[in-house]
């Protein structure tokens, strides 16, 4: 009798778990078979049960085939791609992927098995869906979600298309599409208007806009959640139509402002009755539409402060958004974005900052310490006051281009959280960037920690990136990497440098060496990286085919262009301030046709050109009307970010081909035509009047249609050969002082 129940339960467990295991080994295959089409007949996928509640994947060989096993397809993926780095040595990255496997797949000589230590691993900030993602289709949205997968994400920010579905809720509510037209904003800016920040800046909104995305994020949940990832869905923040006020008297309402130009939003007061019932509502019907994996991202207070610092209204504000999302769903987990944290420390000290979290049960909150490499504020909140949280790589502001990261840190700070005493309930490591796209080695390496609990030794790990990357271990390509970690990948603990520096280039044109968001203050001497740049171009006799290597080169080229830029612009500086018309005329030409020289560089890679983000842009347009306000959306966001007064010009600013020509170097002529002038009639520049008329040219820019360059132009390792030549010896000799 005992042996026929242990025989029904044996094969009880065997049925149910082939069962589960079904779809995301179906899914696991889909995705295997997208990145390797030609050898995905050699591997096979199995399903194992999770350890210790977390995922662990299993890899060997049997009978001429890679069996790959795993509690979930992110584990299953994770071992594909733990296979290819560390046997085939391949590498998939936005720039650049290497997957030149050998005809006959290598042995793995002996079982692997990899048990990860973090129940989560979450992805992207809501600023990413704007600096990089606005403009994305299925076919790109398909090859983050592989890229995802195979880096181990099983928690990511799903809030693509959310407006579709507050705009049926609203609809139900009684509001007319006029009554709707001031509040949502453009593409490019649903991120800020999510948080609270902003209304209608950008719009009106297109309906085919919110009917399409609607789609596609039905998409991208069904793909990610077939991998067993478990989405972070939006919830009802409070921010709210400025018509709510006429359409709802007697709301608790009150008016905020982001303070960076734009008009105030609404925030419904929690307090408030409605505050429950629209919440409840809006996750009703989320629900309905799209699923739920029960955890929900809100941010209330996002660079907004709230009304009043008092502990106990903190308090009461804080369970009454949770209570609107447990009405809806009692299994809900509220996600809270920790940046508030940081960017205001001022208000959220220990007693604020205490009283928000606690009033929420612990298993029933997730923290995002969304910048942790820079300022780890689970150190001076003793781990969020018992709240599970998540330790965050953010490393990237406005998608902008700059060499930049804090290697060492990345390498081993999540293993010491980890293991801190007073770290309180680490469960997950992530990336919450708000653009991706560049450096991929920071990401590789960040990824990198999440089948281990121990820190990673980059004396043995930057190699084999190289190799990986490359597709061969190049002794110059690998001193190459070893300098870039010694200079753009360090930043000196002396130093508070939060992220990296732009181009003075950038820069609306100044006679001063920075603006307020083109920062040109670097966190190593400009001289130090050039080093590396010889010694890629020595690599290049071996590595020039490899795709990887070609952006990397272009990369440090355009590194050290950037750079170079700052000591040309002092010299013209100089020649103004001491009336030398001859010399500023020299220097000036020097400088623009630098500018030019970039320009030429960037236009062999897709990566750094224009044309892709504003056609990509336009191609979502179902109208003439639709296409010019996306181009406008595409424009502005990367350079003036609002109006022509904005204060944000510069924040999400880009080194692209297209962008140097078009934008850049025309301001500075215009700069340079009006210093001209007034040396010439012996008197000072009208700072003051070229602001307003460049701005207004700005303005004019922006909403100006033009086509821009689609495809690459140029060859790559040519063309960076033929700069070394000319920029080399003087940028080793030029500083900017």
């Amino acid at each position: 009798m005992k042996y026929k129940l242990l025989l029904s339960l044996t094969v009880f467990t065997l049925l149910a778990t082939k069962t589960w295991s079904q779809p995301f080994l179906k899914a696991s295959n889909a995705l295997i078979s997208r990145i390797v089409p030609k050898q995905h007949q050699f591997f096979v996928t199995q399903s194992i049960g999770l350890e210790s509640g977390k995922d662990v994947f299993e890899i060997e060989s049997k009978n001429g085939k890679i069996i790959l096993r795993g509690s979930s397809g992110v584990a299953v993926a994770s071992a594909f791609y733990h296979y290819l780095t560390n046997y085939t040595h391949s590498q998939v990255t936005w720039n650049g992927t290497n997957l030149n496997l050998p005809p006959k797949l290598p042995v793995v000589a002996k079982k692997i098995r990899k048990q990860t230590p973090y129940d989560y691993r979450y992805y992207l900030n809501y600023c990413t869906f704007n600096y990089s993602m606005s403009w994305w289709d299925w076919a790109r949205w398909e090859k983050e979600i592989d890229w995802m997968a195979l880096h181990g994400i099983n928690m990511p920010l799903a809030i693509t298309g959310e407006e579709y579905t507050w705009y049926l809720l609203y609809k139900e509510m009684g509001f007319s599409d006029d009554e709707l037209k001031g509040f949502f904003t453009g593409p490019a800016y649903f991120s800020w208007f999510w948080m609270g920040n902003i209304d209608g800046w950008g719009g009106p909104l297109p309906l085919s806009w919110m009917k399409s995305h609607f789609e596609l994020q039905k998409k991208i949940l069904a793909r990610a959640r077939s991998l067993g990832m478990k989405p972070v869905l939006p919830a009802f923040t409070g921010h709210v139509p400025a018509a709510f006020k006429q359409k709802f008297p007697n709301a608790k309402l009150k008016a905020t402002n982001w303070t960076n130009g734009f008009a105030d939003t609404y925030i419904l007061d929690a307090g408030d009755p409605m505050f429950a019932t629209i919440g409840k509502k809006f996750l009703q019907k989320q629900t309905a539409l799209l699923g739920t994996d029960h955890l929900y991202s809100a941010d209330t207070f996002n660079e907004n402060e709230p009304p009043s610092s008092d502990p106990g209204f903190l308090s009461e504000l804080s369970a009454k958004v949770y209570g609107g999302m447990s009405a809806a769903d009692p299994r809900a987990i509220w996600v809270m974005q920790g940046w508030l944290f940081y960017s205001d420390r001022k208000f959220w000290k220990e007693a604020q900052t205490e009283a928000l979290l606690r009033a929420v049960p612990d298993d029933k909150m997730i923290l995002l310490d969304l910048a942790t490499e820079i300022e780890p504020v689970w150190k001076r909140t003793n781990g969020f006051y018992g709240k599970p949280w998540i330790w965050n790589m953010l490393h990237n502001f406005g998608g902008n281009t700059n060499l930049f990261g804090r290697m060492d840190v990345v390498a081993t700070q999540p293993a010491a959280a980890l293991r801190h005493p007073q770290s309180g309930k680490m469960k997950g490591i992530g990336l919450s960037m708000e653009g991706i796209e560049q450096n991929p080695v920071l990401y590789e390496l960040m990824m990198a920690n999440v089948w281990t609990s121990k820190p990673i030794n980059l004396d043995n790990w930057l190699p084999e990136f190289v190799r990986n990357r490359y597709g061969t271990p190049d002794v110059n390509a690998i001193t190459a990497w070893l300098i870039l970690r010694q200079t753009v990948y360090k930043v000196p603990e002396d130093r508070y440098i939060r992220d990296g520096a732009e181009s003075i280039i950038q820069a609306r044109p100044t006679l001063d060496s920075l603006s307020r968001w083109a920062k040109t203050t670097l966190n190593y001497h400009e001289k130090d990286l050039l080093p590396a740049w010889d010694e890629l171009i020595k690599a290049s006799a071996a590595c020039k085919t490899n795709d990887g290597f070609q952006y990397d080169l272009v990369d440090v080229t355009r590194q050290v262009l950037a750079n170079y830029a700052l000591p040309v612009q002092r010299k013209f500086v100089e020649a103004y301030r001491k009336k030398d018309l001859q010399t500023f005329k020299t220097e000036s030409h020097k400088f623009l046709q630098l500018i030019d020289d970039l320009d030429r560089l960037l236009a062999t890679r897709k990566d750094f050109m224009l044309g892709p983000w504003v056609s990509q842009a336009r191609a979502w347009g179902t109208t003439a009307k639709e296409r010019s306000l996306y181009e406008m959306n595409a424009k502005d966001l990367i350079t003036l970010w609002g109006d022509a007064k904005s204060p944000l010009n510069e924040y999400a600013c880009r080194q692209w081909s297209g962008l140097l020509s078009d934008f850049y170097k025309p301001r500075w002529e215009q700069f340079f035509s009006k210093l001209e002038q007034s040396m010439a009639q012996g008197k000072e520049a009208d700072l003051n009047q070229f602001k307003d008329e460049i701005s207004a040219w700005e303005w004019k820019w922006v909403n100006t249609r033009k086509d821009y360059p689609l495809n690459p132009k140029g060859n790559a390792i040519n063309t960076v050969i033929e700069l070394h030549r000319k920029y080399r010896e003087i940028a080793g000799t030029s500083h900017a002082k």
